[in-house]
């Protein structure tokens, strides 16, 4: 068996091994640029999914507000209008004594 290897055999594994090291930054990089847009995608993908939760949280709460006006008992809204037209009522009578009294006044 012979103790020597060929310098054919070396030159062959030296360019190999050269090559791998060369091709390491250029792996590594690739590595980091497939990293950081995997994650920049998962983030988009969690912002649209948040976005869609809050949509749907705020339709429920619209829609549970409507129901509420809906389904609020007459009676209170009945009593709330009437509340509503005495005072419109008692407004426009004080406004019609000062109409009153402006043409008193005036001599009209």
């Amino acid at each position: 068996m012979a103790d020597t290897v060929a310098p054919m055999i070396t030159d062959s594994v030296t360019q190999v091994n050269t090559k791998v090291l060369g091709d390491a930054p250029a792996q590594a990089m690739a590595t980091l640029y497939q990293t950081a847009s995997a994650t920049s995608g998962l983030a988009l993908q969690n912002a649209v999914h948040a976005q869609n939760n809050q949509y749907a949280l705020n339709n429920a709460a619209t829609t549970e507000g409507v129901n509420l006006l809906f389904t609020s008992p007459t009676a209170a809204s009945a009593q709330a209008a009437t509340k509503i037209d005495s005072g419109f009522e008692g407004v426009m009578a004080r406004l019609d004594g000062m109409i009153l009294n402006f043409r008193s006044v005036a001599g009209r």
